[in-house]
């Protein structure tokens, strides 16, 4: 439930954004008073704006959702020499990468997995989970620990979020152009008739969720090359063999049940089966072989 009031809670905060930033730019509305002329600047500045805002609101809440989705608790002061190990561990590498500190935050899972979050590479967040920390030796931990830095390092979260944003702003765009079309399609020669408000609300919907899957083939792809970037940085920050251990190492247990939102399987210890092309995360084999070849 708090996840959902959450979720409208952005959404809500998309709108009230949008909405005034429309107002401010003076942009009317996308269809004109008559319903039979379609402004497609107006249109797409109108997309831009949602598509962006909800990208960018996303990005700004990224860290506070990601430590409520996975019950992070970050920490201040190191309970045990394995918390002050990590502290050290990360702050060395973040030194190495040129960026300063992120927080560093450990989650109940018993699963072996790490995630790096933030709006910018310097506001960053790098969680791990109680498993790693407790199968994984301290070689391989650090491994995981920098290709998650790489992440940051890299300003994947923002990159990611400009290409959704575009993403978002061309599926808005031409969803609204299809249900134009057939909006005119059921009109009289006259104007009347169509689709009606909520006839075009629903097939404005149907359309977004079309384009929207489409769109997370573009997403996805590039978030998997970003992986492979990440794994560069992770094999330059910790070694290239302590990486390529922490990939097989990853790749023995991805079999085990993942208790973690799927938002939160950032460093992809599972090879799913299910179609690649909708896969964040590039096959294990094909990273391993990335490294190996390097």
């Amino acid at each position: 439930m708090m996840r959902i009031l959450l979720f409208l809670g952005t959404n809500l905060a998309v709108l009230a954004v949008a909405s005034i930033t429309l107002s401010l730019l003076g942009v009317p509305g996308y269809l004109q008073q008559s319903g039979t002329n379609l402004d497609l600047q107006s249109l797409l500045i109108f997309c831009a704006v949602f598509g962006f805002g909800g990208s960018f609101v996303s990005l700004f809440l990224s860290k506070r959702m990601a430590k409520w989705s996975s019950r992070a608790q970050v920490i201040t002061q190191p309970r045990n020499q394995a918390e002050q190990w990590l502290l050290e561990t990360v702050n060395d590498l973040s030194t190495k990468a040129g960026i300063k500190m992120p927080e560093v935050a450990i989650f109940p899972s018993q699963v072996s997995n790490a995630f790096a979050t933030g709006w910018n590479k310097n506001a960053a967040l790098v969680a791990v989970s109680e498993g790693l920390l407790r199968r994984f030796d301290r070689e391989e931990v650090r491994a995981v620990l920098a290709h998650e830095i790489g992440h940051v390092a890299n300003g994947d979260m923002v990159t990611l979020s400009l290409i959704q944003g575009v993403m978002n702003t061309f599926v808005m765009f031409f969803a609204r152009i299809a249900a134009f079309i057939i909006d005119q399609f059921f009109r009289n020669n006259e104007g009347e008739g169509g689709l009606g408000m909520f006839g075009h609300m629903a097939v404005v919907f149907l359309f977004d969720m079309i384009f929207g899957v489409l769109a997370s083939i573009v997403v996805m792809k590039f978030s998997r090359w970003r992986e492979f970037r990440a794994d560069e940085a992770g094999a330059d920050l910790a070694g290239r063999g302590a990486m390529i251990r922490a990939l097989q190492r990853l790749k023995a247990e991805m079999e085990m049940p993942n208790d973690l939102p799927d938002t939160m399987v950032a460093f992809g210890i599972r090879n799913s089966k299910m179609a690649s092309l909708f896969s964040s995360h590039p096959p294990l084999d094909a990273r391993i072989a990335a490294l190996s070849n390097r």
